[in-house]
Protein backbone atom coordinates (compact mmCIF):
# COMPACT_ATOMS: atom_id res chain seq x y z
CA UNK A 1 0.00 0.00 0.00
CA UNK A 2 1.34 3.46 -0.94
CA UNK A 3 -0.02 6.51 0.85
CA UNK A 4 -1.07 9.13 -1.72
CA UNK A 5 -3.66 11.14 0.21
CA UNK A 6 -1.85 14.16 1.70
CA UNK A 7 -4.48 14.32 4.44
CA UNK A 8 -3.15 10.98 5.74
CA UNK A 9 0.63 11.51 5.35
CA UNK A 10 2.33 12.57 8.63
CA UNK A 11 5.16 15.11 8.58
CA UNK A 12 7.07 16.87 11.34
CA UNK A 13 6.66 20.62 10.83
CA UNK A 14 8.23 22.17 13.93
CA UNK A 15 10.81 21.28 16.57
CA UNK A 16 12.11 22.90 19.73
CA UNK A 17 14.44 22.13 22.61
CA UNK A 18 15.66 24.16 25.56
CA UNK A 19 18.49 24.02 28.07
CA UNK A 20 17.80 25.80 31.34
CA UNK A 21 20.84 26.23 33.57
CA UNK A 22 20.78 29.36 35.72
CA UNK A 23 23.70 29.78 38.07
CA UNK A 24 21.42 29.03 41.01
CA UNK A 25 19.74 25.67 40.27
CA UNK A 26 16.85 26.60 42.57
CA UNK A 27 15.87 29.33 40.12
CA UNK A 28 15.50 26.95 37.20
CA UNK A 29 12.27 26.05 35.46
CA UNK A 30 10.21 23.11 36.62
CA UNK A 31 9.16 20.33 34.23
CA UNK A 32 5.98 22.11 33.16
CA UNK A 33 7.90 25.28 32.43
CA UNK A 34 10.38 23.37 30.29
CA UNK A 35 7.54 21.81 28.28
CA UNK A 36 5.92 25.17 27.65
CA UNK A 37 9.23 26.68 26.55
CA UNK A 38 10.01 23.77 24.21
CA UNK A 39 6.59 23.89 22.55
CA UNK A 40 6.85 27.64 22.08
CA UNK A 41 10.14 27.15 20.24
CA UNK A 42 8.59 24.39 18.11
CA UNK A 43 5.58 26.57 17.26
CA UNK A 44 7.85 29.44 16.24
CA UNK A 45 9.92 27.02 14.16
CA UNK A 46 6.80 25.90 12.30
CA UNK A 47 5.15 29.29 12.18
CA UNK A 48 1.91 28.04 13.73
CA UNK A 49 -0.10 28.76 16.85
CA UNK A 50 -0.23 26.22 19.64
CA UNK A 51 -3.90 27.08 20.11
CA UNK A 52 -4.58 25.13 16.90
CA UNK A 53 -3.34 21.71 18.03
CA UNK A 54 -5.95 19.00 18.29
CA UNK A 55 -3.70 16.42 20.00
CA UNK A 56 -1.26 16.85 22.88
CA UNK A 57 0.87 13.97 24.15
CA UNK A 58 3.21 14.35 27.13
CA UNK A 59 6.20 12.23 28.14
CA UNK A 60 5.82 11.42 31.83
CA UNK A 61 8.43 13.05 34.08
CA UNK A 62 9.82 12.32 37.53
CA UNK A 63 11.55 15.47 38.76
CA UNK A 64 8.31 17.25 39.68
CA UNK A 65 6.12 14.19 39.91
CA UNK A 66 4.08 15.74 42.71
CA UNK A 67 2.53 17.98 40.07
CA UNK A 68 0.59 14.94 38.85
CA UNK A 69 -0.78 14.72 35.34
CA UNK A 70 0.26 17.79 33.37
CA UNK A 71 -2.30 17.44 30.58
CA UNK A 72 -4.64 20.23 31.63
CA UNK A 73 -2.01 22.57 33.13
CA UNK A 74 0.07 22.37 29.96
CA UNK A 75 -2.90 22.85 27.65
CA UNK A 76 -3.94 25.89 29.71
CA UNK A 77 -0.41 27.30 29.64
CA UNK A 78 -0.22 27.19 25.85
CA UNK A 79 -3.85 28.23 25.31
CA UNK A 80 -4.86 24.99 23.62
CA UNK A 81 -8.01 22.85 23.87
CA UNK A 82 -6.93 19.63 22.17
CA UNK A 83 -9.57 16.93 21.73
CA UNK A 84 -6.85 14.36 22.51
CA UNK A 85 -4.76 15.17 25.57
CA UNK A 86 -2.83 12.51 27.46
CA UNK A 87 0.36 11.69 29.34
CA UNK A 88 2.35 8.47 29.06
CA UNK A 89 1.69 5.94 31.79
CA UNK A 90 5.31 5.85 32.95
CA UNK A 91 8.66 7.45 32.06
CA UNK A 92 10.31 4.96 29.71
CA UNK A 93 13.08 5.81 27.24
CA UNK A 94 11.09 4.61 24.22
CA UNK A 95 8.12 6.88 25.01
CA UNK A 96 8.85 9.84 22.65
CA UNK A 97 9.17 7.50 19.65
CA UNK A 98 5.98 5.68 20.61
CA UNK A 99 4.12 8.99 20.94
CA UNK A 100 5.41 10.03 17.52
CA UNK A 101 4.22 6.72 16.07
CA UNK A 102 0.83 7.19 17.72
CA UNK A 103 0.51 10.72 16.31
CA UNK A 104 1.38 9.40 12.84
CA UNK A 105 -1.32 6.74 13.25
CA UNK A 106 -3.95 9.31 14.21
CA UNK A 107 -3.06 11.47 11.24
CA UNK A 108 -3.13 8.41 8.98
CA UNK A 109 -6.58 7.54 10.34
CA UNK A 110 -7.82 11.07 9.72
CA UNK A 111 -8.43 11.66 13.43
CA UNK A 112 -6.15 14.70 13.86
CA UNK A 113 -4.46 17.29 11.68
CA UNK A 114 -1.98 18.88 14.07
CA UNK A 115 -0.37 17.05 17.02
CA UNK A 116 2.16 18.13 19.65
CA UNK A 117 4.49 15.81 21.56
CA UNK A 118 6.60 17.18 24.41
CA UNK A 119 8.54 16.31 27.53
CA UNK A 120 10.75 17.98 30.09
CA UNK A 121 12.85 17.02 33.10
CA UNK A 122 14.08 19.48 35.72
CA UNK A 123 16.20 17.30 37.97
CA UNK A 124 18.71 20.12 38.36
CA UNK A 125 16.00 22.43 39.68
CA UNK A 126 14.53 19.67 41.83
CA UNK A 127 17.91 18.96 43.41
CA UNK A 128 18.46 22.65 44.13
CA UNK A 129 15.09 23.03 45.79
CA UNK A 130 15.50 19.81 47.73
CA UNK A 131 18.84 21.03 49.08
CA UNK A 132 17.27 24.31 50.12
CA UNK A 133 14.33 22.53 51.71
CA UNK A 134 16.69 20.25 53.63
CA UNK A 135 18.59 23.25 54.95
CA UNK A 136 15.36 24.83 56.16
CA UNK A 137 15.45 27.72 53.69
CA UNK A 138 12.39 26.62 51.76
CA UNK A 139 9.62 25.21 53.93
CA UNK A 140 7.11 25.13 51.07
CA UNK A 141 8.90 22.64 48.86
CA UNK A 142 7.78 19.45 50.54
CA UNK A 143 7.24 17.04 47.65
CA UNK A 144 10.92 16.62 46.81
CA UNK A 145 11.64 15.82 50.45
CA UNK A 146 9.08 13.06 50.67
CA UNK A 147 10.60 9.63 51.03
CA UNK A 148 9.13 6.90 48.85
CA UNK A 149 7.37 4.07 50.62
CA UNK A 150 9.93 1.51 51.62
CA UNK A 151 9.39 -1.96 50.26
CA UNK A 152 11.01 -5.25 51.02
CA UNK A 153 13.72 -5.70 48.37
CA UNK A 154 13.18 -8.55 45.95
CA UNK A 155 15.73 -11.25 45.12
CA UNK A 156 17.55 -9.20 42.49
CA UNK A 157 17.63 -6.07 44.64
CA UNK A 158 19.08 -7.98 47.57
CA UNK A 159 22.04 -8.70 45.32
CA UNK A 160 22.43 -5.06 44.28
CA UNK A 161 20.49 -5.22 41.00
CA UNK A 162 18.16 -2.33 41.75
CA UNK A 163 18.74 0.42 39.17
CA UNK A 164 19.54 0.47 35.45
CA UNK A 165 23.20 1.25 36.16
CA UNK A 166 23.37 -2.05 38.10
CA UNK A 167 21.75 -4.15 35.37
CA UNK A 168 23.15 -2.93 32.06
CA UNK A 169 26.67 -4.13 32.96
CA UNK A 170 25.26 -7.66 32.88
CA UNK A 171 24.56 -7.13 29.19
CA UNK A 172 27.93 -5.46 28.63
CA UNK A 173 29.90 -8.34 30.13
CA UNK A 174 27.77 -11.05 28.53
CA UNK A 175 27.91 -9.53 25.04
CA UNK A 176 31.67 -8.98 25.27
CA UNK A 177 32.15 -12.67 25.93
CA UNK A 178 29.66 -13.72 23.24
CA UNK A 179 31.40 -11.54 20.66
CA UNK A 180 34.78 -12.97 21.62
CA UNK A 181 36.20 -9.57 22.53
CA UNK A 182 38.81 -8.94 25.15
CA UNK A 183 38.02 -6.43 27.88
CA UNK A 184 40.44 -3.97 26.26
CA UNK A 185 38.78 -4.30 22.85
CA UNK A 186 35.29 -3.93 24.28
CA UNK A 187 36.27 -0.85 26.27
CA UNK A 188 37.99 0.60 23.21
CA UNK A 189 34.75 0.29 21.23
CA UNK A 190 32.76 1.94 24.01
CA UNK A 191 35.24 4.78 24.30
CA UNK A 192 35.36 5.40 20.55
CA UNK A 193 31.56 5.53 20.32
CA UNK A 194 31.28 7.82 23.35
CA UNK A 195 34.01 10.13 22.08
CA UNK A 196 32.05 10.60 18.86
CA UNK A 197 28.97 11.33 20.94
CA UNK A 198 30.87 14.12 22.66
CA UNK A 199 31.97 15.55 19.32
CA UNK A 200 28.38 15.68 18.11
CA UNK A 201 27.24 17.27 21.38
CA UNK A 202 29.94 19.92 21.08
CA UNK A 203 28.30 21.21 17.88
CA UNK A 204 24.69 20.96 19.09
CA UNK A 205 23.23 24.02 20.80
CA UNK A 206 20.74 21.79 22.56
CA UNK A 207 23.35 19.58 24.23
CA UNK A 208 24.15 19.88 27.93
CA UNK A 209 27.92 19.20 27.84
CA UNK A 210 29.58 20.79 24.82
CA UNK A 211 33.18 19.84 25.45
CA UNK A 212 34.65 17.03 23.34
CA UNK A 213 36.18 14.06 25.13
CA UNK A 214 38.83 11.81 23.61
CA UNK A 215 38.63 8.02 23.91
CA UNK A 216 41.45 8.30 26.43
CA UNK A 217 39.32 10.74 28.46
CA UNK A 218 36.47 8.25 28.48
CA UNK A 219 38.67 5.37 29.64
CA UNK A 220 40.82 7.18 32.20
CA UNK A 221 39.49 6.50 35.69
CA UNK A 222 40.08 9.30 38.17
CA UNK A 223 38.15 11.43 40.65
CA UNK A 224 35.92 13.09 38.03
CA UNK A 225 35.43 9.87 36.08
CA UNK A 226 35.01 7.43 38.92
CA UNK A 227 33.99 3.80 38.37
CA UNK A 228 30.26 3.16 38.76
CA UNK A 229 29.55 -0.49 37.95
CA UNK A 230 32.08 -2.64 36.14
CA UNK A 231 33.10 -1.95 33.44
CA UNK A 232 31.41 1.47 33.36
CA UNK A 233 32.77 4.76 34.68
CA UNK A 234 30.90 8.04 35.03
CA UNK A 235 31.55 9.26 31.47
CA UNK A 236 29.92 6.10 30.10
CA UNK A 237 26.56 6.51 31.85
CA UNK A 238 23.57 8.81 31.37
CA UNK A 239 23.78 12.29 32.87
CA UNK A 240 20.37 13.03 34.39
CA UNK A 241 21.38 16.13 36.37
CA UNK A 242 19.91 18.41 33.72
CA UNK A 243 17.08 20.83 33.04
CA UNK A 244 16.01 20.06 29.47
CA UNK A 245 12.81 20.16 27.48
CA UNK A 246 12.04 19.14 23.91
CA UNK A 247 8.95 18.91 21.77
CA UNK A 248 7.82 18.65 18.17
CA UNK A 249 4.74 19.22 16.03
CA UNK A 250 3.36 16.64 13.62
CA UNK A 251 0.80 17.49 10.95
CA UNK A 252 -0.73 15.96 7.89
CA UNK A 253 1.04 16.92 4.68
CA UNK A 254 -2.14 18.61 3.51
CA UNK A 255 -2.38 20.67 6.72
CA UNK A 256 1.28 21.69 6.42
CA UNK A 257 0.63 22.89 2.87
CA UNK A 258 -2.55 24.73 3.87
CA UNK A 259 -0.48 26.59 6.44
CA UNK A 260 2.10 27.52 3.84
CA UNK A 261 4.99 25.66 5.42
CA UNK A 262 7.84 25.36 2.93
CA UNK A 263 8.45 21.86 1.58
CA UNK A 264 12.12 22.00 2.59
CA UNK A 265 11.04 22.38 6.24
CA UNK A 266 9.04 19.15 6.27
CA UNK A 267 10.37 15.82 7.52
CA UNK A 268 8.32 12.73 6.68
CA UNK A 269 7.52 10.10 9.30
CA UNK A 270 8.23 6.48 8.37
CA UNK A 271 6.91 3.33 9.95
CA UNK A 272 7.90 2.02 13.36
CA UNK A 273 8.16 -1.25 15.28
CA UNK A 274 8.19 -2.02 18.99
CA UNK A 275 8.82 -5.03 21.23
CA UNK A 276 9.76 -5.63 24.88
CA UNK A 277 11.79 -7.92 27.08
CA UNK A 278 10.15 -9.41 30.18
CA UNK A 279 9.88 -6.86 32.98
CA UNK A 280 11.84 -9.09 35.37
CA UNK A 281 15.52 -9.04 34.50
CA UNK A 282 15.94 -12.54 35.95
CA UNK A 283 13.20 -14.03 33.77
CA UNK A 284 14.89 -13.30 30.45
CA UNK A 285 16.36 -15.87 28.13
CA UNK A 286 19.79 -14.23 27.79
CA UNK A 287 22.03 -11.26 28.48
CA UNK A 288 24.23 -11.51 25.39
CA UNK A 289 21.48 -10.16 23.16
CA UNK A 290 17.83 -9.10 23.02
CA UNK A 291 15.24 -10.63 20.71
CA UNK A 292 12.95 -7.65 21.27
CA UNK A 293 15.72 -5.29 20.14
CA UNK A 294 16.46 -7.50 17.15
CA UNK A 295 12.79 -7.65 16.21
CA UNK A 296 12.12 -3.92 16.52
CA UNK A 297 15.17 -2.97 14.45
CA UNK A 298 14.76 -5.65 11.79
CA UNK A 299 11.03 -5.04 11.42
CA UNK A 300 11.53 -1.28 11.06
CA UNK A 301 13.97 -1.87 8.23
CA UNK A 302 11.56 -4.26 6.52
CA UNK A 303 8.51 -2.03 6.97
CA UNK A 304 10.31 0.91 5.36
CA UNK A 305 12.03 -1.25 2.72
CA UNK A 306 15.45 0.05 3.79
CA UNK A 307 18.88 -1.08 4.94
CA UNK A 308 21.57 0.68 6.96
CA UNK A 309 23.03 1.96 3.68
CA UNK A 310 19.94 4.13 3.18
CA UNK A 311 20.56 6.16 6.33
CA UNK A 312 22.70 9.27 6.47
CA UNK A 313 22.38 9.49 10.25
CA UNK A 314 21.12 7.44 13.17
CA UNK A 315 20.28 7.83 16.82
CA UNK A 316 21.03 4.67 18.77
CA UNK A 317 19.90 5.02 22.36
CA UNK A 318 22.90 5.38 24.62
CA UNK A 319 22.09 5.16 28.32
CA UNK A 320 24.98 2.66 28.63
CA UNK A 321 27.46 1.42 25.98
CA UNK A 322 26.02 -2.07 25.62
CA UNK A 323 22.81 -0.65 24.11
CA UNK A 324 24.22 1.11 21.01
CA UNK A 325 26.82 -1.65 20.68
CA UNK A 326 24.09 -4.28 20.39
CA UNK A 327 21.89 -2.05 18.23
CA UNK A 328 24.59 -1.13 15.73
CA UNK A 329 25.42 -4.79 15.13
CA UNK A 330 21.78 -5.59 14.40
CA UNK A 331 21.37 -2.52 12.21
CA UNK A 332 24.72 -2.91 10.48
CA UNK A 333 25.97 0.55 11.51
CA UNK A 334 29.79 0.95 11.59
CA UNK A 335 31.39 1.68 14.95
CA UNK A 336 33.42 4.54 13.47
CA UNK A 337 30.39 6.55 12.30
CA UNK A 338 28.51 8.73 14.81
CA UNK A 339 25.57 6.86 16.33
CA UNK A 340 23.83 10.04 17.48
CA UNK A 341 22.52 13.34 16.16
CA UNK A 342 21.98 14.88 19.60
CA UNK A 343 25.07 13.86 21.56
CA UNK A 344 24.15 10.81 23.61
CA UNK A 345 22.79 10.63 27.14
CA UNK A 346 26.13 11.47 28.73
CA UNK A 347 26.95 14.61 26.75
CA UNK A 348 23.70 15.62 25.07
CA UNK A 349 21.99 15.04 28.39
CA UNK A 350 19.89 12.33 29.97
CA UNK A 351 16.49 13.85 30.82
CA UNK A 352 15.09 10.46 31.93
CA UNK A 353 12.39 9.39 29.44
CA UNK A 354 12.53 12.45 27.19
CA UNK A 355 15.95 11.95 25.60
CA UNK A 356 14.51 10.73 22.31
CA UNK A 357 12.45 13.91 21.97
CA UNK A 358 15.77 15.76 21.78
CA UNK A 359 17.02 13.16 19.31
CA UNK A 360 13.94 13.68 17.12
CA UNK A 361 14.44 17.45 17.23
CA UNK A 362 18.10 17.08 16.28
CA UNK A 363 17.30 14.52 13.57
CA UNK A 364 14.80 16.89 11.98
CA UNK A 365 17.28 19.75 12.09
CA UNK A 366 20.00 17.60 10.53
CA UNK A 367 17.77 16.26 7.76
CA UNK A 368 16.68 19.78 6.91
CA UNK A 369 20.34 20.66 6.39
CA UNK A 370 21.58 17.51 4.68
CA UNK A 371 20.87 13.89 3.91
CA UNK A 372 17.80 11.86 3.02
CA UNK A 373 16.82 9.45 5.81
CA UNK A 374 17.51 8.89 9.49
CA UNK A 375 16.94 5.92 11.79
CA UNK A 376 15.87 6.28 15.43
CA UNK A 377 16.24 3.45 17.97
CA UNK A 378 14.86 4.02 21.46
CA UNK A 379 15.35 1.82 24.51
CA UNK A 380 13.87 2.04 27.99
CA UNK A 381 13.62 0.39 31.37
CA UNK A 382 16.25 -2.25 32.13
CA UNK A 383 17.03 -2.96 28.45
CA UNK A 384 13.30 -3.67 28.36
CA UNK A 385 11.44 -1.44 25.90
CA UNK A 386 12.41 -0.98 22.25
CA UNK A 387 10.82 1.21 19.60
CA UNK A 388 12.33 2.24 16.27
CA UNK A 389 11.14 4.59 13.54
CA UNK A 390 12.45 6.21 10.37
CA UNK A 391 12.39 9.88 9.40
CA UNK A 392 12.99 11.20 5.90
CA UNK A 393 13.67 14.46 4.12
CA UNK A 394 11.98 12.75 1.20
CA UNK A 395 8.70 10.83 1.27
CA UNK A 396 9.08 7.22 2.40
CA UNK A 397 7.39 5.18 -0.30
CA UNK A 398 6.66 2.13 1.85
CA UNK A 399 5.12 4.08 4.74
CA UNK A 400 1.38 3.89 5.37
CA UNK A 401 -0.68 4.80 8.41
CA UNK A 402 -2.32 3.80 10.64
CA UNK A 403 -0.09 0.81 11.32
CA UNK A 404 0.18 -1.76 14.07
CA UNK A 405 3.68 -1.18 15.45
CA UNK A 406 3.42 -3.89 18.13
CA UNK A 407 5.64 -6.86 17.21
CA UNK A 408 5.67 -8.48 20.62
CA UNK A 409 4.29 -11.80 19.37
CA UNK A 410 7.09 -12.06 16.84
CA UNK A 411 9.70 -11.34 19.50
CA UNK A 412 8.22 -13.96 21.81
CA UNK A 413 8.35 -16.55 19.04
CA UNK A 414 12.10 -15.93 18.71
CA UNK A 415 12.81 -16.01 22.43
CA UNK A 416 14.89 -18.87 23.74
CA UNK A 417 13.99 -20.92 26.81
CA UNK A 418 13.96 -18.92 30.03
CA UNK A 419 15.86 -20.73 32.80
CA UNK A 420 14.10 -21.54 36.02
CA UNK A 421 15.14 -19.23 38.84
CA UNK A 422 16.40 -20.80 42.06
CA UNK A 423 17.10 -18.56 45.06
CA UNK A 424 18.67 -20.95 47.56
CA UNK A 425 21.24 -22.84 45.52
CA UNK A 426 24.68 -23.91 46.74
CA UNK A 427 27.04 -26.01 44.64
CA UNK A 428 28.88 -25.93 41.32
CA UNK A 429 27.85 -23.27 38.80
CA UNK A 430 29.04 -21.33 35.76
CA UNK A 431 29.14 -17.55 35.39
CA UNK A 432 26.49 -16.25 32.98
CA UNK A 433 27.32 -12.61 33.67
CA UNK A 434 28.45 -10.39 36.54
CA UNK A 435 29.37 -6.91 37.69
CA UNK A 436 31.12 -5.11 40.55
CA UNK A 437 29.59 -2.03 42.20
CA UNK A 438 31.68 0.93 43.34
CA UNK A 439 31.13 3.60 45.98
CA UNK A 440 31.50 7.33 45.45
CA UNK A 441 35.07 7.06 46.67
CA UNK A 442 35.87 4.74 43.75
CA UNK A 443 36.37 1.68 45.96
CA UNK A 444 34.54 -1.58 45.20
CA UNK A 445 31.63 -2.00 47.62
CA UNK A 446 29.88 -5.16 46.36
CA UNK A 447 29.48 -7.46 43.41
CA UNK A 448 27.11 -10.01 41.95
CA UNK A 449 27.40 -13.08 39.76
CA UNK A 450 24.51 -14.35 37.66
CA UNK A 451 25.18 -18.07 37.40
CA UNK A 452 23.82 -21.21 35.79
CA UNK A 453 23.63 -24.46 37.72
CA UNK A 454 24.59 -27.82 36.13
CA UNK A 455 20.89 -28.41 35.30
CA UNK A 456 20.77 -24.94 33.63
CA UNK A 457 18.79 -23.10 36.29
CA UNK A 458 19.68 -19.46 37.06
CA UNK A 459 20.76 -18.13 40.43
CA UNK A 460 22.61 -15.20 42.00
CA UNK A 461 25.61 -15.02 44.29
CA UNK A 462 27.35 -12.22 46.13
CA UNK A 463 30.97 -11.35 45.35
CA UNK A 464 33.39 -10.77 48.21
CA UNK A 465 35.16 -7.63 46.98
CA UNK A 466 37.65 -7.81 49.86
CA UNK A 467 39.10 -10.85 48.11
CA UNK A 468 41.79 -9.23 45.96
CA UNK A 469 42.30 -12.29 43.78
CA UNK A 470 38.57 -12.57 43.10
CA UNK A 471 38.29 -8.88 42.28
CA UNK A 472 41.25 -9.07 39.90
CA UNK A 473 39.81 -12.12 38.16
CA UNK A 474 36.56 -10.28 37.50
CA UNK A 475 37.97 -6.91 36.46
CA UNK A 476 41.56 -6.99 35.18
CA UNK A 477 40.80 -8.52 31.76
CA UNK A 478 43.49 -11.19 31.98
CA UNK A 479 40.88 -13.94 31.62
CA UNK A 480 37.21 -13.92 30.60
CA UNK A 481 35.09 -14.64 33.68
CA UNK A 482 31.89 -15.35 31.71
CA UNK A 483 31.61 -19.07 31.14
CA UNK A 484 34.04 -20.05 33.88
CA UNK A 485 33.12 -22.58 36.55
CA UNK A 486 33.08 -22.04 40.28
CA UNK A 487 31.17 -22.75 43.47
CA UNK A 488 28.30 -21.04 45.21
CA UNK A 489 28.56 -21.39 48.96
CA UNK A 490 26.05 -20.73 51.71
CA UNK A 491 26.93 -17.76 53.92
CA UNK A 492 25.41 -16.29 57.05
CA UNK A 493 23.64 -13.81 54.77
CA UNK A 494 22.78 -15.30 51.39
CA UNK A 495 25.10 -17.15 49.02
CA UNK A 496 28.57 -16.20 47.80
CA UNK A 497 30.64 -16.96 44.70
CA UNK A 498 33.96 -18.77 44.88
CA UNK A 499 36.17 -19.34 41.85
Amino acid sequence: MVMTDPERIPVIIGVGQVNDRPEDPDRGLDSLGLMVAALEVAAKDAGVSLTDIDSLAIVDQISFHHLGKLCEPLADAIGATPAINYQSAAPHGDTPVRLLNEAANRIGAGEVRLAAIVGGEALRTAAGRAAKAASGEDKSYNAIRQVATRREPNYAQKHGLAAPVDVYPLYENATRAAWGDSLAKAQFESAEIWSRFSEVAATNDGAWIRKPATPEDILRVYERNRPIAFPYAKLMVANSSVNQGAGFLVASLAEARRRGIAEDRLVYVGMGAAAKEPASILHRDRYDGSVSMETSIARTLELNAMTADDFDCVELYSCFPCVPKMARRILGWPWDRPATVFGGLTFGGGPIANYMSHAIVSMVEKLRREGRYGFLFANGGFATDNHCIVLGKQPIAAAHFPQDFDYQAEAEAKRGPVPELVEDYAGPATIESYTVFYGRDGAPRAGVVVARTPDDRRTLAHVDVSDAAMLAFLTDGTAEPVGTAGQIVALDEGFGWRS
